[in-house]
């Protein structure tokens, strides 16, 4: 099976389920930026994992053409930057709070990517 395939998969079963939790009030967004805020044990964790598994996807999935599976590269390098800020800047997410104050607008974004992800690994 081709890794862009399963990649879609994955990303689109992970961004529903988060988007369903979003829509549905059992993730709050901005009350998990806060959390962040006060472990630094969990930042770091958190950004270790993101720029393991954007490193991963970058190394296995570095395709740059004019489909969807860019997507996936995107994705890959925006987590390898995500996780390197958490890791080296952990303060940026002082920066960042504000962008996740609307987990129901967060939650449909991430439905949207879910369907979108969903529909190439698994219809297509």
């Amino acid at each position: 099976m081709e890794i862009s395939i399963v990649v879609a998969r994955i990303l689109g079963l992970t961004y529903l389920a988060a988007g369903v939790a979003a829509l549905g009030g059992a993730v709050t967004f901005g009350k998990m930026v806060e959390d962040f805020e006060r472990s630094p044990a969990l930042t770091f964790v958190t950004g270790f994992l993101t720029l393991v598994l954007g490193t991963l996807l970058v190394t296995y999935h570095n395709v740059w053409v004019k489909n969807w599976t860019v997507l996936i590269t995107i994705i890959g390098w925006m987590s390898v930057l995500k996780g390197v800020l958490l890791i080296a800047f952990p303060r940026y997410l002082g920066f960042c709070k504000g962008w996740y104050r609307h987990s129901r607008a967060w939650g449909c974004l991430m439905l949207a990517m879910g369907v979108l992800f969903g529909y190439f690994g698994f219809l297509r």
